[in-house]
């Protein structure tokens, strides 16, 4: 792990919703604000709407955090579930013994029973749904009864709808009309903007320990804002691989040059079924020269990997690493020789002599 050689203590760029790494940028912190909010005045149906990876789950559990001492809590996630299934979930996650034999009459009561029982001990019910743009619309409706849960004078539920824009499109269905008019509040999440992008970096680096300078160059913070269109769940996975290819490298401080070889291996452009085959010519040399009786040679290249050649066709037989007294290969070598077995290994009409090649290249592999 790369936590010593930078100075962490913890992991920085999780993949958890671990609220202590929240970062408040001005449109989640207005988010956060407008639904905290709604449910201090009991409004009753709150949403949160935003494309994945804004960090919407973390927020939430950054909002429950708040609520924590003065209200019950429910976060359901399990969305791909019909009305009966959501109650039992729903009751689960509130602490209450609901048998799998009880009918959805049974449910509800039980869940009025709480409710007031609640609200008599002064406390609220804040219920948050998750990735609720999976809901079926029987589920959404059934979500909108539990809403009916109310005294003259307060509503004794709080509903947090949170997903993606997909949730937006199914609550303008005219069929959902009387859902969408009890929603009195909607948080907003947008992508960040660099200047936002580097501040975030910056202040899951400070959580996770950092105490001296910025690990990643100015260069560095630019590329990841543009490769990461702002989104905070793609900033955690290209600043992952730059600091373990950094690490790697024995570089204390991520450059713009890591950050190129990190946005490359995380292209899955070249792993598209109909993407353009494998450009060889990029790393290898030409055809190497036949022994006297016609078989032909490795010979080994000291400008990069090596290419075999069988007579007659043309076609790769194999690669074969750089051979310089047993010198390390480059990063770009690597790369090469790496790529050049699964080029092979993908060959699906390789013959039985292409078997042998890649076994005796994987060997060479382990051994070096």
């Amino acid at each position: 792990m790369y936590l010593d050689f930078y100075g962490l203590k913890e992991e920085p760029f999780g993949v958890t919703p671990d609220p202590r790494f929240l970062y408040l940028s001005p449109e989640h912190r207005e988010a956060l604000a407008s639904i905290y909010y709604g449910i201090e005045a009991g409004r009753g149906f709150l949403a949160l709407i935003a494309v994945p990876g804004m960090g919407k789950t973390t927020l939430l559990f950054h909002l429950l955090e708040r609520f924590r001492s003065s209200a019950r809590t429910a976060f359901l996630f399990q969305t791909q579930c019909n009305s009966r299934e959501f109650m039992r979930f729903l009751l689960t996650e509130l602490s209450c013994a609901s048998g799998a034999g009880q009918d959805p009459v049974a449910m509800h009561e039980e869940f009025n029973r709480l409710l007031l029982q609640e609200a008599r001990a002064g406390r609220r019910c804040i219920v948050i749904v998750d990735e609720a743009q999976n809901l079926d619309p029987a589920v959404l409706e059934t979500i909108r009864l539990l809403s009916d849960f109310e005294t003259p004078r307060a509503k004794l539920l709080q509903i947090i709808l949170a997903g993606q824009p997909e949730l937006a499109n199914k609550l303008a269905r005219p069929s959902l009309a009387q859902l969408r008019q009890r929603i009195s509040l909607i948080g907003r999440l947008g992508t960040l903007p660099a200047q936002e992008t580097r501040s975030y970096m910056e202040h899951r680096l400070k959580v996770a320990g950092l105490s001296g300078q910025s690990i990643f160059t100015e260069e560095a913070c630019d590329m990841i804002a543009e490769l990461s269109l702002g989104i905070p769940r793609n900033i955690n996975n290209l600043c992952f691989h730059a600091l373990s290819l950094g690490f790697a490298m024995r570089q204390k401080t991520i450059s713009g040059e890591i950050m190129q070889e990190v946005a490359g291996d995380l292209d899955l452009t070249k792993l598209l079924a109909d993407a353009a085959p494998y450009d060889a010519s990029l790393h290898l040399v030409n055809e190497e020269p036949a022994r006297a009786d016609g078989s032909w040679m490795d010979v080994p290249n000291l400008a990069g990997p090596n290419l075999e050649r069988r007579p007659g066709n043309g076609k790769p037989r194999s690669f074969v690493p750089n051979s310089r007294d047993n010198e390390a290969l480059t990063l770009l070598e690597a790369k090469a020789y790496m790529q050049s077995i699964v080029k092979l290994l993908r060959d699906s009409r390789a013959p039985e002599a292409e078997e042998q090649t890649i076994g005796r290249i994987m060997r060479e592999a382990r051994s070096s």
